[in-house]
């Protein structure tokens, strides 16, 4: 019997160990995205803000490089760091006024790109790299956590003395290096206020633009974001218009600085997407799945998208599901292997990745995680510029 038993056993298992590589075989398999770039706008290379909490500055400045080339035809590496140095002084400074109600940390927005270089005026990248501290790359957790304590230090005296401003001054120095009073440019002289002036940069024409419905739609209104203490005003669009200027602006030859979410699962440093729910996959029977009779190739398709609206960018606001996260700058337009259009976005972790430092976001994503956008106004739809009253 126990021999009966053993030669059972052994053709069993030559007759379905076959079967069963054949059957590893047919796994399915995933279709992986592909994208085609269908245009690509003006834009200076990738950069990396390391161990520092200043994507904000990074794809602010990035905005204006690229408007910088489009205006001068020039490639400018702006330094991000020059903005980093003068917001944070100003950051302590409104801390301290506020008595201490209000975010001091190393988020902020575009609005903080304007608001310093217009204030201070802008450098290049190589004149003020803001790496004063034996590192070569980024690395700003020792400094956030010295503000921060001097901020409650400050605010935790009750009479403040003299000598504050001077010691944050004295903190950003020696982290950042000493403030220029000029530096050179292919050959020429220039302090940050006249090389403002050389970049062509009007200011006053970079607008905040945003989509949510506790506001009344053409108004403007403050975000109420942790990192807007800087209490920067956003017109407010319904989505559609909203992906309308965008579109529009990609299309007349304008980067957009764009603010958005990152915490979605479906996002990385490739892509971004906004998947519906996994479906389960059917393969055939069981008795295919073993005999092979049935079993064929299957490639499980690039998953279908959800449908967004506004009452679900609404909803993921209200609840904390879209937060201010991450700041980029969308540089053009692409498309994957269906013909799905997907955004070209210039990130700033360096140039790692599938893409080199870019990465593609679907339009679902657009619509449903951008926090807000800056953009040119002149490329603001005239149809919108008037309900918003934009000149």
């Amino acid at each position: 019997m126990k021999v009966k038993l053993f030669f059972i056993a052994v053709i069993c298992a030559l007759f379905v160990s076959p079967l069963r590589a054949q059957n590893e075989k047919q796994e399915p398999k995933k279709m992986e995205y592909e994208f085609t770039d269908v245009k690509i706008l003006p834009h200076t290379s990738v950069k990396n803000q390391a161990s520092s909490g200043t994507c904000w500055s990074f794809s602010g400045a990035g905005l204006f490089e690229s408007e910088i080339m489009r205006i001068k035809g020039d490639s400018i590496n702006l330094s991000a760091m020059w903005i980093v140095r003068n917001i944070y002084k100003e950051k302590v400074e409104k801390y301290v006024r506020m008595h201490g109600e209000i975010n001091l940390s190393a988020g902020g927005s575009f609005a903080d790109v304007r608001h310093a270089s217009a204030k201070y005026g802008i450098i290049p990248d190589d004149a003020y790299p803001g790496l004063n501290y034996g590192s070569s790359s980024h690395n700003h957790g020792e400094l956030d956590k010295i503000l921060n304590e001097i901020g409650k230090a400050l605010v935790g005296q009750g009479k403040l003395s003299t000598a504050w401003p001077a010691v944050v001054d004295g903190v950003l120095d020696a982290y950042f290096g000493k403030i220029p009073a000029k530096f050179s440019y292919k050959g020429v002289e220039y302090t940050p206020e006249s090389f403002l002036k050389y970049s062509k940069l009007n200011l006053d024409d970079y607008v905040s633009i945003t989509s949510y419905t506790h506001h009344p739609f053409y108004t403007s209104f403050i975000l109420e974001i942790p990192d807007n203490w800087i209490f920067e005003s956003s017109y407010n669009v319904p989505m559609n218009e909203m992906m309308e200027i965008i579109d529009n602006s990609l299309k007349l030859g304008y980067t957009v600085a764009w603010g958005s979410d990152v915490s979605e699962r479906s996002f990385s440093r490739d892509i971004a997407t906004i998947p519906e729910e996994k479906k389960t996959e059917e393969v055939g029977t069981d008795q295919a799945k073993w005999t092979n009779t049935e079993a064929k190739e299957v490639v499980i398709p690039l998953p279908d998208e959800k449908l967004i609206d506004q009452e679900m960018r609404q909803k993921a606001f209200d609840n904390y599901e879209t937060t201010d996260d991450h700041g980029l700058l969308i540089i053009g337009t692409a498309k994957d292997q269906t013909g799905k259009p997907f955004y070209k976005v210039k990130n700033s972790w360096g140039t790692g990745g599938k893409y080199k430092g870019y990465l593609y976001a679907s339009n679902a994503f657009v619509q449903y995680k951008t926090m807000n956008i800056m953009v040119h106004k002149d490329v603001i739809p005239n149809h919108i510029k008037k309900k918003l009253g934009v000149n």
